[in-house]
C-alpha cells in the first residue's frame, strides 16, 4: 500500500498501518494492526476521529475488507505455483500476501495519471503535496496525516494551482476535468466493476489523458483484475524480464506472450515483482 517510505497517506511503521478515510464527510483515522499467531491471525482496527456507529464500522469494514484484499481466495493461485519451479519460490517468499487495491476507483485514476512518465519516488511526492493542499486532515497519534483528495475536494481546484504541486498542465487539467464530471455530470466511476475488460478499457480510455497503461493500472489496483499485469508497465516489465532471465528487453506483446503459462495470474505476479522490488530496495524484510 504505501510503496515508498515517504508516502503520507498510506503509513506503516512496521507494525501499524495507518490511513486517514473520510466518512460521512468526516476524516477518519484507522489503525490497522494484526494480532493472533501465524496459523491464525486476526486484524484489529482502531477508529479516531468518529464515534464507532453501527453504519459508521460497517463502511470501515467495507473499504478496508477491499484496500487489503482480504477477500480474495487464493488456494488455486497456491496450488498452481507449488507445481511451478519457477513460480514456486517467488510465492513462498511473500507467502500470505493479498493483493490490495485503492479505496475508491477516482483514487486509482489520479494515482496512475499523476505518476504517469515519471518514477514512482517522485509521484509519490506529488500525491503527498496533493493531498496536503487538498485533502482534509486529521491529527491522530502518529501526527497530523492528509486523506487523499474526494472528487468534491479537486472539482473547484484550477489546473495552475495543480501546476504548482508538481502536476504538468495536461495532467492538473485530466483531474479537474474527472472530479468535475463525477460532482456535475454523476458519473459513477464503481458502476466499472459490472464491465468486462474490455468494456471498462474502453470507457476509462475515454478519459482525458488515460492511455493504455493508465486504464490497465486501474483494472487492476482499482477493480481487482488480479490476472491483468499492466503490459506497458516499465518497471514490473524490467522485473518480469530479470526473473525470466530473457537477454533482450520485453515491449507490450512480449510481456502477454511470456506470460501466457501463468494466465490467469498475471496480476499477482505484478504485485510480486513489487514486492521483491521493495525488499531490493531494503523498504521490506
Amino acid at each position: 500500500m504505501r510503496r515508498r517510505p515517504h508516502n503520507l497517506v498510506d503509513r506503516w511503521d512496521g507494525q501499524v498501518y495507518r490511513r486517514i478515510l473520510v466518512l460521512e464527510d468526516r476524516p477518519v483515522e484507522a489503525a490497522v494492526i494484526q494480532t493472533g499467531p501465524p496459523a491464525s491471525p486476526k486484524l484489529e482496527v482502531n477508529i479516531r476521529g468518529i464515534k464507532g456507529s453501527p453504519a459508521t464500522v460497517s463502511a470501515l469494514t467495507a473499504v478496508l475488507t477491499r484496500m487489503l484484499g482480504l477477500q480474495a481466495d487464493l488456494h488455486d493461485f497456491y496450488r498452481f505455483a507449488a507445481r511451478d519451479p519457477q513460480l514456486g519460490p517467488l510465492v513462498e517468499k511473500f507467502r500470505g500476501l493479498k493483493p490490495p487495491r485503492f479505496p475508491a476507483i477516482f483514487e486509482a485514476l489520479v494515482n496512475a495519471i499523476a505518476c504517469q512518465q515519471i518514477s514512482l519516488t517522485v509521484g509519490i511526492h506529488v500525491l503527498n503535496r496533493l493531498a496536503t493542499a487538498r485533502g482534509l486532515n486529521l491529527a491522530g497519534e502518529a501526527g497530523v496525516a492528509p486523506a487523499f483528495p474526494r472528487p468534491q475536494d479537486l472539482a473547484g481546484a484550477l489546473p495552475e494551482e495543480l501546476r504548482g504541486l508538481g502536476l504538468s498542465r495536461q495532467k492538473g487539467r485530466a483531474l479537474v476535468e474527472l472530479a468535475q464530471r463525477i460532482i456535475q455530470e454523476k458519473l459513477n466511476l464503481e458502476a466499472l466493476a459490472g464491465l468486462d475488460d474490455a468494456a471498462a478499457l474502453e470507457q476509462l480510455r475515454g478519459f482525458r489523458n488515460v492511455g493504455r497503461w493508465t486504464a490497465e493500472y486501474v483494472l487492476l489496483r482499482g477493480l481487482g483484475r488480479w490476472h491483468l499485469f499492466p503490459g506497458d508497465d516499465v518497471g514490473a516489465r524490467n522485473r518480469l524480464q530479470e526473473w525470466l532471465h530473457l537477454p533482450k528487453p520485453l515491449d507490450y506483446e512480449g510481456v502477454r506472450r511470456v506470460l501466457a503459462h501463468w494466465r490467469p495470474y498475471g496480476g499477482l505476479l505484478y504485485f510480486h515483482f513489487l514486492l521483491e522490488g521493495l525488499a531490493a530496495e531494503g523498504h521490506i524484510s
